[in-house]
């Protein structure tokens, strides 16, 4: 009979728990070494207290909207947990992490079923570890190896996380870190960008989709085309992660995932968006004020990464009113500029010999961005000329979008010469707060802004200034009378070189005309008796106090505006005569604070009496006859329209005081105008002077200038919450000049339709 072996089971249950506890002990050693430090840095108590990130700089217009920010690589601003929708935090931990508030900071349970399943069910990263790996680690090693020690140390920082954080600091800064790709980073950029409204307006859907793209941002990205279908899928799983945490009930999920995809992309880069010109202004005026204002510790705040809060005077929705304007006027002014240079051999200039026309060429080759790239790479003028008469696929401008075209860097110079240029400010009298700015009819292809950087000649807006002169100095009333005939000032008088004798438009003259009439005509030859009267000297010194910064040389000429000024300084100087003649000198900031909401500047603006109260309204009075029979008499009734007009009748009823510049040549238009509440400028031309319509009809400021004002003022008033003034501009109660010219009111309106036709062609 055999005897039976019998097994020693101990010495494999010996063996069994010996690998348990050695496994144990081994993973407890390496978070110990970890934690130590061994397996490489961690972050301080300091750095989990106060994590850095670099903050994006925030522009807030003065009705608290974002108009634009700063930044380098991460376009992030904070929020706080209460301004994150409910649905929102719901969607991220049924997707993200399911056991979010049972666990602190790694999930075991999930840790183990990745490792039974080989990571096929699901990754095991918690919420806390994927806040770990955004603020403290680098990007996924490839190196496996590597990788479990950047696991091991992002387990240890999740741990130390959840001891410093509460679970919604966590979720908070979880979703402020996480990059969305097209220059969003955080959970407020993204908002923004891909639907347009803060987080707090997120809808379950649009909450859904964000959270959809947490997974892998451009494989589930809903704007990339290549990617919709994965992001509408990832979605729906979304939406049952929440059915299964009974978060919406089926029903809910099931018309929830029948949606199509859809999202409002408005993307924030320096280009788009509002305010661009004047976001690029503001910019490098930051720039100097940190050299100027350092922190305590002697460094300099960086505008890209300390998440600054600028509040500025600039308001959201006139901004957009006024690039409406612009657009919708200049796209259709352009049809007919292009159609007007069909049979111009030297399209798109007048006035220039072929010669002129390569030196405007050549001088822009030089000024461009592939010029210096290639002559700081060392290519010599032949390779260069080779390369800028060879086509190449590019991206032009269109008003009806930007379009792919073959092209030759040449030939996109000449391109885009085609087009007008604009510019509009609007200015609140009373506080100096620029209320828009509009440098341009597009910041990502034409940089130059034609509100603070460009200065052009301003023709017969500068006029108010002589007729303010004579008012204040002489008490001159627009009744008063002169004669309509040429009129000449001696060289001796003035040091001239010459004498000066100035026409009128079509050399049309005759008999006597008001002041009120001769400013509505913009007649050349009263205005420069006026400024004999007073001296030029007299007029420059009004200017210039009424806020022209520009030094000019006071000559008698100024007084039909050849002098070359900024929309900004000039639209400021108007302002003065709303203001009852107080000069308030233009604000567009008014604090700024740092990413913790101290403040570290707060601005007040400068101001200064110009002229008498009495003075200023009789110049108002004057300037309410342009636009009532002079050349701006477009604003008001309904008169037969050219299709170039957009936007006519205008039909306003209420007070505006405003003028017209047209310069020689109709190389610049402009209109200014105001209303108690606001004065608003626009200038419109070529880039260069020789790039103009040919006549007045279409060139006058009257017509290119003058039609961005009233869309952006009707505009305005449409939008009841802005509170723009209809009202009459306060008259003195001590007046004693008089502006009564009633017996002469059958004349003007007989030759209402004339004197606009006339316009204000300012000759030389």
């Amino acid at each position: 009979m055999t005897e039976k072996k019998t097994i020693n089971f101990g010495k494999f249950i010996k063996w069994f728990w010996g690998l348990i506890l050695g496994g144990i002990l081994t993973i407890c050693l390496i978070f110990l070494l970890a934690s130590w430090g061994v397996l490489g840095e961690l972050p301080t108590f300091e750095e989990l207290e106060n994590p850095k990130n670099d903050l994006a700089t925030e522009i807030i217009s003065s009705d608290g909207k974002t108009i634009g920010k700063y930044y380098l690589k991460a376009n992030r601003t904070p929020i706080h947990y209460k301004d994150l929708p409910e649905n929102l935090v719901q969607a991220l931990v049924a997707t993200e992490d399911e056991r979010f508030y049972k666990h602190s900071g790694i999930d075991f349970r999930g840790l183990a079923r990745a490792v039974a399943k080989l990571g096929k069910g699901g990754g095991a990263s918690t919420i806390t570890q994927q806040l770990a790996k955004n603020l403290f680690t680098k990007r996924a090693s490839s190196n496996k190896f590597r990788r479990v020690i950047q696991k091991v140390k992002e387990w240890v920082i999740a741990v130390r996380l959840e001891r410093q954080y509460t679970k919604k600091e966590i979720i908070t800064m979880y979703l402020n870190t996480q990059g969305f790709l097209f220059n969003a980073t955080g959970i407020r950029s993204a908002a923004r960008i891909y639907f347009g409204k803060e987080p707090k307006d997120l809808d379950l859907q649009e909450s859904a989709i964000l959270v959809a793209m947490l997974k892998n941002p451009r494989q589930f990205n809903p704007h990339r085309k290549v990617s919709r279908k994965k992001s509408l899928s990832r979605r729906n799983v979304v939406f049952a992660q929440m059915f299964k945490n009974k978060l919406i009930t089926k029903e809910e999920k099931d018309s929830l995932q029948k949606l199509p995809l859809k999202i409002k992309f408005t993307p924030e880069s320096h280009s788009d968006g509002l305010a661009t010109y004047f976001r690029e202004y503001l910019k490098q005026f930051m720039k100097n004020w940190a050299k100027d204002n350092p922190k305590a510790d002697g460094e300099l705040y960086d505008i890209y990464k300390d998440g600054l809060k600028i509040y500025v005077t600039v308001d959201s929705r006139m901004q957009q009113y006024a690039q409406e304007a612009m657009t919708e006027h200049m796209s259709n002014l352009q049809k007919y500029f292009f159609n007007e240079h069909k049979k111009n051999k030297n399209a798109p200039f007048y006035d220039i010999e072929r010669e002129d026309i390569r030196k405007i060429i050549n001088r822009a080759k030089k000024n461009s961005d592939r010029y210096k790239r290639m002559k700081a790479a060392g290519k010599s003028d032949k390779e260069i000329e080779k390369v800028f008469n060879t086509k190449t696929d590019m991206t032009v401008f269109s008003w009806k979008g930007d379009k792919d075209t073959l092209m030759s860097p040449y030939d996109s110079i000449r391109y885009y010469k085609y087009f007008l240029r604009s510019g509009l400010v609007s200015i609140e009298p009373q506080t100096g707060h620029i209320k828009a700015w509009v440098g341009g009819i597009n910041n990502k292809h034409f940089k130059y802004d034609a509100v603070k950087q460009q200065k052009r000649q301003v023709g017969s807006t500068f006029k108010p200034f002589v007729y303010a002169t004579a008012i204040n100095q002489l008490k001159r009333s627009p009744c008063d009378k002169l004669a309509n005939t040429p009129y000449t000032i001696p060289k001796e008088k003035y040091g001239m070189e010459d004498d000066w004798t100035p026409r009128n438009a079509g050399n049309k003259y005759g008999g006597e005309l008001t002041l009120q009439q001769a400013l509505a005509r913009s007649v050349n030859v009263i205005t420069a008796q006026l400024i004999d009267e007073v001296t030029p000297i007299n007029v420059a010194r009004l200017a210039k106090s009424a806020g022209i910064s520009t030094e000019f040389q006071a000559n008698p000429s100024i007084a039909l505006g050849a002098i070359d000024l900024t929309l900004l300084e000039m639209t400021s100087a108007y302002s003065t005569f709303a203001n009852k003649g107080m000069r308030v000198s233009p604000m567009f900031i008014t604090q700024i604070e740092d990413k913790n909401g101290t403040v570290l500047e707060t601005f007040v603006p400068k101001t200064k009496e110009v002229l008498s109260e009495e003075s200023a309204y009789v110049v108002l009075n004057l300037m309410e006859g342009v636009t009532k029979f002079g050349s701006g008499a477009r604003l008001r009734g309904k008169r037969i329209r050219p299709k170039f007009i957009t936007g006519y009748p205008y039909e306003f009823t209420n007070a505006i005081a405003g003028k017209t510049g047209t310069t020689q040549n109709q190389s610049d238009g402009w209109f200014m105008g105001t209303v108690p509440n606001l004065t608003t400028g626009v200038w419109t031309g070529g880039e260069d002077r020789s790039t103009h319509f040919i006549g007045l009809d279409k060139g006058g400021g009257a017509s290119m200038s003058l039609p961005t004002w009233a869309i952006f003022m009707r505009k305005c008033y449409a939008d009841k919450s802005l509170k723009i003034s209809k009202a009459n501009f306060d008259k003195p109660s001590d007046l004693t000049i008089n502006i009564d010219c009633s017996k002469h009111e059958e004349k003007k309106k007989k030759e209402g339709d004339k004197d606009q036709q006339q316009g204000d062609a300012d000759d030389f």
